[in-house]
């Protein structure tokens, strides 16, 4: 099946900022392209404002004058349902509200072919129960852009339950030709981006919640050392509370209350008092015209220790031995499989984070995950209130040797970046066995929906298989009330191969 033919026209019902984003995308791919809003006066509103976008573009030499001419005479606002009967393709993006869309779609029907591709551009709401009242619903996909359409490459093309395959195939190759990248998913709550970002956000919410750190040291730490381009915070406060807030509720209760998926209390608070973010001037930062923005918390300088006892290899955090002699701290290597620890000179441990918290042991600093260890300008650290005030400094004095930033934290298993990481595998990797979608495509959409500097499964593939399972497996022994539960295709994973004794 081949993409919608150029000849065809392609109509966007629902003329908003996604709206004009599609039709922009489809119009200077080169379709003719039909605009109706059901309020008189918007669609016409929309091809004035799309029709400045392309004059822009041609300004800043991204669109030749003779192609926006062209673009422009393609474009059509129309002032009825029954102007789009010769239309190809109709894409919806009105009010995410279930009733709006299927009455929607049942008065299309009425006008157009039976050969006329229908397609939802909705984040939230479920394919299969807006296509649901259609006459002909093998037609009917999801087509999912991302905001800015014209700018954003990612389409997560969604077939619902009764969604044909070659109504999907069509629907896909359309947006590949397009110049977008697809991505094929099944039609669950989230779809894949929605789904398995999740805990991006409520893993920050909840070291926040437990007074572990303050907003701006998350962020910092997201950024600086997990390498994510935003932090929780910031990049929520830039989406809209309100609108994060509601995809996370509509996720949850989509999973039938899911413990997994559950809401924050705090971002709760946040949007009851108004503040929405960005748009609002005050989120989870203050945005007020001459606003100081908060510091991440940023340990005083201590001094490195003389060396360190490597027991083992350190697994993920293997780079570090290469950056301590380096900097000139001498290591006295022992042999242990698997070790995930340095001794200090004072007795003390230094340990990467493994879902357990200093309080169970004797004179512990836990160190969190870095995307890259040499890349990364800031390390956290978390302490219990018991460990020895040597060892915390001699730890920070380590990290500050390699060139490194130390934010000190709350005693929190899993800290930051290494529970956060973890729980973006699990889903993945939960959603790849119900067969949402292929690893392939959970990894192309991750990194293009939001940007994360590695797909879920290169990063589990970069930490080793069992790093994530475990992670959560000692989370979920401190809070056993399902939100750290490791899925079965994560303890599948961990265990493939896995030969030792009692095995089969």
């Amino acid at each position: 099946m081949t993409a919608l033919d150029l000849s065809s026209p392609v109509a966007v019902v629902g003329t908003g900022t996604m709206g004009q984003g599609i039709a922009q995308v489809a119009l200077t791919a080169g379709h003719p392209v039909r605009l109706y809003d059901a309020v008189p006066g918007r669609a016409r509103d929309a091809a004035g404002a799309i029709g400045a976008r392309l004059d822009r573009l041609v300004e800043k030499g991204r669109l030749a004058g003779d192609d926006r001419d062209a673009a422009r005479a393609r474009l059509t606002p129309v002032d009825g349902l029954a102007e789009l009967a010769d239309c190809g393709l109709v894409v919806e993006a009105v009010v995410e509200r279930l009733d709006v869309k299927q009455r929607l779609f049942t008065e299309l029907e009425e006008f157009v072919t039976e050969d006329c591709l229908l397609a939802t551009n909705t984040s939230s709401l479920s394919v299969t129960a807006v296509g649901g009242a259609l006459r002909h619903p093998g037609r009917f996909v999801g087509l999912h852009f991302f905001n800015p359409a014209p700018l954003l490459p990612l389409v997560e093309v969604v077939s619902g339950f009764a969604t044909d395959v070659t109504s999907a195939t069509r629907a896909y190759e359309t947006a590949r030709a397009w110049g977008k990248t697809p991505v094929a998913c099944a039609d669950t709550p989230g779809f894949i981006v929605n789904r398995i970002a999740r805990p991006f956000y409520a893993e920050a919410f909840a070291v926040y919640e437990a007074q572990a750190a303050d907003p701006a040291t998350i962020d910092a730490v997201l950024r600086e050392s997990g390498g994510f381009r935003m932090g929780a915070f910031e990049l929520t406060d830039l989406i809209g509370q309100d609108v994060n807030e509601s995809v996370t509720h509509s996720v949850w209760r989509s999973f039938f209350q899911d413990a997994r998926f559950t809401p924050s209390l705090a971002q709760r608070r946040l949007v009851e008092s108004g503040r929405l973010g960005r748009k609002s001037g005050r989120g989870w930062y203050d945005y007020a015209d001459g606003a100081e923005r908060p510091e991440p918390h940023t340990a005083d300088k201590e001094q490195p220790p003389a060396y360190v006892v490597a027991e083992g290899g350190l697994g993920p955090a293997a780079e570090l031995l290469g950056l301590i002699r380096e900097a000139g701290i001498g290591i006295r290597q022992e042999d242990e499989d698997n070790g995930t620890r340095l001794v200090l000179p004072g007795g003390g441990q230094l340990v990467l984070a493994d879902g357990q918290i200093s309080a169970e042991f004797r004179d512990v600093v836990y160190f969190d995950l870095a995307l890259d260890y040499r890349t990364a300008t800031r390390i956290a650290l978390s302490a219990a209130q018991d460990t020895s005030p040597r060892t915390l400094a001699e730890a920070t004095g380590l990290f500050q040797a390699l060139g490194k930033d130390v934010s000190v934290i709350g005693d929190v298993p899993g800290m930051i970046v290494a529970r956060t990481v973890a729980r973006i595998i699990d889903l993945a990797h939960d959603a790849v066995a119900k067969g949402v979608a292929t690893e392939e495509d959970v990894d192309t959409a991750m990194r293009l929906g939001v940007n994360y500097p590695l797909g879920p499964f290169e990063w589990d593939r970069a930490l080793g298989r069992e790093f994530a399972f475990e992670v959560l497996d000692e989370m979920h022994e401190r809070d056993p009330a399902g939100r750290y539960a490791p899925s079965l295709a994560l303890y599948r994973h961990a265990y493939a191969n896995d030969h030792r004794e009692g095995t089969a």
